[in-house]
C-alpha cells in the first residue's frame, strides 16, 4: 500500500509502449499488471487466484488503482504477460526502474 499511496505504483503504461503494438484495441494495463505478478508471486498464487483477487479483494484493488466494479481480466493474460517479460532485457529493466523509484521516494534499498 505504501508504494501506491506514495509512488502512485512502481510502473505507469509509459514504461511499456514499446512491449505492444501501436495499433488495435487498447489492451490492459501493463503497469498494472506487472504490479499483480509482483503481488502474485508474494503471495504465493496460482494465475486463476491472481486474477480472482483482482477481482475481488480490496487490497490488489487499491494497489491496482482500480474501480471497485473493475471486473478484472481473465487469468490468461498473466502468462501472455510474462511471455512478454521474458523478452530480451525487460524484466531487469523493469527491476532498475523500480529500485530506482523507491530509492527516489526516500526507500532505503538492502541488497
Amino acid at each position: 500500500m505504501w508504494v501506491r499511496d506514495r509512488l502512485d505504483g512502481l510502473w505507469c503504461d509509459k514504461d511499456f509502449v514499446d512491449w505492444y503494438p501501436r495499433d488495435g484495441r487498447p489492451g490492459l494495463s501493463p503497469a498494472q499488471l506487472a504490479t499483480v505478478c509482483v503481488l502474485q508471486f508474494l503471495l504465493g498464487l496460482s494465475d486463476r487466484q491472481a486474477a480472482e483477487a483482482v477481482r475481488c479483494r480490496i487490497d490488489f484493488e487499491y494497489a491496482l488503482a482500480m474501480e471497485l466494479d473493475d471486473p478484472g481480466f481473465h487469468h490468461s493474460v498473466l502468462a501472455d504477460f510474462r511471455e512478454r517479460l521474458a523478452q530480451d532485457d525487460r524484466a531487469d529493466r523493469l527491476l532498475v526502474l523500480a529500485l530506482a523509484r523507491l530509492k527516489e521516494a526516500g526507500t532505503p534499498i538492502h541488497r
